[in-house]
């Protein structure tokens, strides 16, 4: 099983959760965060200078059997891209077990209701 991250542009979740439901993934949890990067932007109003270089970004992270893994992957790369810096990044994590609370059930099978 593995972890996957995601952090992407919050324009694209839409996009991103759509492309990943095509693959079969139903299930996930999002949050919105911020970060800082390379892109330094400041901004004026009304006289006073804002810096606004912390970006608004959306977090995605869900759990995978490993056969999903690359097609997720595919996915969310096609939904997220825009093809400008801040397009975002994906990390990939090995996840040792997972158990269902309601059934007892563990490993893989944790996972989905039934396959």
């Amino acid at each position: 099983m593995k972890k996957i991250e995601a952090i992407i542009r919050k324009t694209k979740f839409e996009d991103v959760k759509k492309g990943l439901h095509n693959v079969g993934i139903d299930y996930l949890s999002f949050w919105d965060v911020r970060g800082v990067g390379k892109s330094v932007e400041e901004r004026v109003y009304r006289g006073v200078t804002y810096d606004t270089s912390s970006i608004e970004r959306t977090l995605v992270s869900f759990i995978v059997r490993d056969k999903y893994v690359d097609s997720c992957i595919v996915s969310i790369r096609e939904n997220a891209f825009t093809g400008e810096v801040g397009d975002g990044r994906i990390f990939v994590y090995n996840v040792e077990d997972a158990y269902r609370i309601r059934t007892g059930d563990s490993g893989d099978r944790s996972l989905y209701d039934e396959e």
